[in-house]
């Protein structure tokens, strides 16, 4: 009966709660969840559609690696919305799951039957997780085909590359004198619509021509202005300093190099730009004109270079030990082969443009590479250096081969009819050459920098010691800083420059950054680079603001609280520990590093710590106990064991005391804990010296006792309360002992006050003439008593012979007396 009573009344409360959750279901499944899904779809057929249009694109543009280089990043963009499209319904899934765990499965046959509504709603979300598991993989499908286009595009642009470089055309059509006849008329073209062009600028568009390239001029003015300003002398070589060190040429040839050719980028680069916005330029002159500007650019920056490097002018600032002669030549031929290079490529680009017979291409890269092959060859035949004797040497063998090789393989590739393969030697020879040695002596430079002392020579350096407090150590760390950044700014600059010159497009290294800023997958794990950065930033600004913290903290509040400087310490400790805590965790955070992934860390250094690391865990422990209770402080005067000083540093591990020989002695803050620690400036320095004195026996002790008080109440540093005392204290072996003892308000200056009343004793004694025992104990006599006599007969014999030795001698006397009397004395 109570049974079916209670069943009854869960039947009630269920029919009672069920409808609002049967409605919100309801209603949560009938719009939100429907719409979502049809929207989803919506999104996949729009993309399934442009993939499609893509994958007909390709087979279009199946010669032309920039538009496949295009069509792969708008596929990866539709890679990445048909993942979003499946993670849009993520929390969804999680919300369908969790019910249907609470609502369990159903009956099994036999067992009493569910409410109506517990099985509609388990059926409703089955079914609506069905439709969303068929959404997810057609998200799932339509991704993987877009890899597999994504994969296709890069195979055709190797097989595209592979038929640039292994194309072998015929020469002799290319050679022929119909070339001549094509090159006129290609010429005659070309001036026309360059000509027409002019014509229309200067009616229509006068004035914008001016202020673009006014505007362009003043930029880059401001860049080159700006350099100069900045960097002062190593910008230029001085030709007054006769002896250069190393790191002052290498930065002026990077610098001299750097600086001007991105003025003049900006230059060009900014005049572009400013023609397009003014419609200044048409279809046709805006692709001539940013040839031409590369080509400008390319060979201003070789030329630079070669000039930095060489300095014809100043052979001190030299870089390659070359002699003058040589270093001209070098200068003249490096600029001539990047002109050839750079007359082909915008040669190239009208022939493309223009639709130049193939011939005409032919010849046009035949000459090209067979100019830059004997220019390679004149540079390794060249002798720059010389010996004492005045013989002329070469460069060296590795060099020498090297230039050789690659001059004559330019030459028999082209012979051969490779043009393609020549062609590509030739531009990296030049402009990849070019790039991997400024980027060379750019490296140089950074390491020259960051060496030990370096950057507090650098005029930086030298303005910065003389118009900031920054020390040496400090200005030493600046320099690794200036360092990193230096060789960070190299390799954003100069290692997309080379994969370009290597046949990688624009989109490539757009995609790479891509995948590089938003997260790279190994494994399970996502390395992201902006993410680590982000948390490297925040972690910093934590860092420094702790520091901020802390030293306001100390030098604002507590100091003008007057508050002990044991206590500060302890404080701004415990302040920095924390703040560096937090801070870390935050930029853990920050840098998407899922805290909850580091509990197996934490239970392997569990682990660890219970076997290895358990002294660490016990001086950290003890730290953060010395830190709360306190037994002692910075500036206190212990006495841990055989150890006595100052407290210099309370750290979480080790405790650091200076001895009073200036010795640090670093104990673990375990023994410090575990062990008794004496502690003389614990509550305050009020402390007792004790001073004790021997005085010999036989002196008037009363007044030894009045003469010690008075010269301890003298003193300045005693203090009248306590008051000081004199105890005899012993009757030594070899003195009186006596025991001053006082009282002073710093005992600190205990070996002052010592040392100042020995001295008074030792004078009040010499006036006194107090004897003070120099011995440290007594040697005293011991007289045995004679032992009493057992032989009487023996004595009185003893005793008559030795009166009768007297009796003779007494008669011998007389006798000698009375014959000196008597005797005359001798003649004169």
């Amino acid at each position: 009966m109570l049974f079916r009573l209670l069943r009854l009344i869960l039947l009630l409360a269920l029919v009672v709660s069920a409808p609002p959750s049967f409605d919100a279901a309801a209603q949560g499944l009938g719009q939100a969840p429907a719409g979502l899904i049809a929207d989803q779809q919506k999104i996949l057929q729009d993309l399934t559609t442009k993939t499609d249009n893509f994958e007909k694109q390709i087979q279009q543009d199946a010669e032309d690696d920039g538009s496949l280089v295009d069509i792969r990043l708008q596929l990866e963009e539709l890679s990445r919305q048909s993942l979003n499209s499946a993670l849009a319904f993520r929390t969804r899934l999680g919300e369908i799951n969790s019910r249907l765990e609470q609502i369990g499965p159903a009956p099994a046959a036999g067992q009493p039957p569910e409410p109506d509504i517990v099985s509609g709603e388990r059926q409703a979300l089955v079914s609506e997780k069905a439709e969303i598991n068929a959404v997810i993989s057609l998200a799932q499908s339509l991704s993987i085909r877009i890899s597999g286009l994504i994969d296709k595009i890069g195979n055709m642009r190797s097989e595209l590359f592979r038929n640039v470089l292994t194309k072998r055309y015929v020469l002799s059509d290319a050679l022929s004198p119909l070339v001549f006849s094509d090159a006129r008329d290609e010429f005659g073209n070309f001036y026309k619509a360059v000509s027409s062009w002019l014509s229309f600028a200067f009616r229509f568009k006068f004035q914008a021509i001016l202020a673009a390239t006014f505007v362009a001029l003043g930029l880059a003015l401001v860049l080159l202005v700006g350099g100069r300003r900045l960097f002062g002398r190593v910008f230029e070589a001085d030709p007054s300093n006769e002896d250069p060190s190393y790191l002052s040429r290498l930065s002026v040839a990077f610098w001299s190099t750097l600086l001007p050719t991105l003025a003049v980028g900006v230059f060009l680069a900014s005049t572009v730009f400013f023609f397009n916005y003014y419609n200044v330029l048409r279809g046709d002159i805006g692709l001539f004109l940013n040839a031409l500007a590369a080509v400008i650019g390319g060979v201003f920056c070789v030329n630079r270079l070669t000039n930095a490097a060489l300095e014809p002018r100043l052979p001190n600032w030299r870089l390659v030990p070359v002699e003058t002669g040589p270093a001209r030549w070098l200068v003249r031929l490096t600029t001539a082969m990047a002109v050839v290079i750079g007359v082909n490529y915008f040669l190239s680009v009208i022939n493309d443009k223009m639709g130049s017979p193939l011939s005409l291409t032919i010849a046009r890269s035949f000459g090209a590479t067979i100019i830059v092959g004997v220019i390679l060859i004149l540079m390794a035949m060249l002798r720059p250096f010389k010996a004492r004797d005045g013989s002329w040497r070469p460069w060296p063998a590795w060099l020498r081969y090297t230039a050789l090789a690659l001059g004559v393989f330019t030459i028999v590739a082209a012979l051969l009819g490779y043009i393609g393969l020549a062609l590509f030697v030739s531009l990296q020879v030049v402009v990849t050459g070019t790039a991997l040695i400024t980027a060379y002596i750019g490296f140089l430079s950074a390491r020259a920098i960051g060496e030990e002392g370096a950057f507090a020579n650098t005029s930086v350096g030298r303005w910065l010691s003389a118009n900031s407090s920054y020390e040496d150590t400090a200005l030493d760390q600046l320099g690794l800083v200036v360092s990193v950044a230096i060789n960070l700014m190299i390799v954003l600059v100069f290692l997309p420059l080379i994969l370009l010159m290597w046949g990688f497009q624009p989109g490539d290294i757009q995609a790479w950054a891509y995948k590089l800023a938003t997260g790279i997958n190994i494994g399970s794990v996502t390395i992201s680079v902006t993410g680590i950065l982000s948390g490297i930033v925040v972690f910093v600004i934590g860092y420094f603001l702790t520091r901020w913290f802390q030293g306001w903290l100390d030098g604002s509040v507590m100091a003008r609280g007057k508050v002990d400087a044991g206590v500060r310490n302890s404080i701004r400790l415990a302040v920095g520990y924390a703040g560096v805590a937090l801070a870390a965790l935050v930029g853990i955070s920050a840098a998407g590093i899922d805290l909850s992934s580091l509990a197996l860390v934490a239970g392997a250094l569990s682990l660890g710590i219970g076997f290895g690391l358990q002294n660490v865990v016990s001086n950290f422990v003890s730290g953060l106990i010395l830190l709360a209770e306190r037994p002692f402080k910075v500036g206190d005067w212990i006495v841990a064991g055989d150890v006595s000083g100052t407290v210099k540093k309370i750290s979480v591990r080790a405790t650091e005391i200076e001895t009073f020989q200036r010795q640090s002695v670093i104990l673990p803050n375990s023994n410090l804990i575990n062990n008794a620690v004496g502690n003389w400036t614990h509550r305050n320095k009020l402390g007792r010296v004790d001073i004790k004195i021997g005085v010999a026996y036989g002196s008037d002790v009363k007044q030894v006792h009045a003469i010690l008080l008075e010269i301890a109440r003298g003193h300045p540093l005693v203090l009248k309360n306590p008051e000081p005392f004199v105890l005899f204290s012993n009757f030594g072996t070899a003195a009186l002992e006596f025991e001053i003892r006082v009282f002073l308000a710093d005992v600190m200056n205990g070996n002052i006050a010592q040392n100042d009343i020995r001295f008074a004793v030792l004078e009040k004694f010499s006036g006194e003439h107090i004897e003070i025992p120099s011995t440290p104990r007594a040697v005293l006599e011991v007289h045995k008593p004679k032992a009493w006599p057992t032989d009487d007969d023996k004595i009185e014999a003893d005793f008559a012979e030795q009166e009768q030795v007297k009796a003779e001698a007494e008669a011998e006397k007389r006798r000698l007396a009375k014959s000196r009397k008597t005797k005359k004395p001798d003649p004169d």
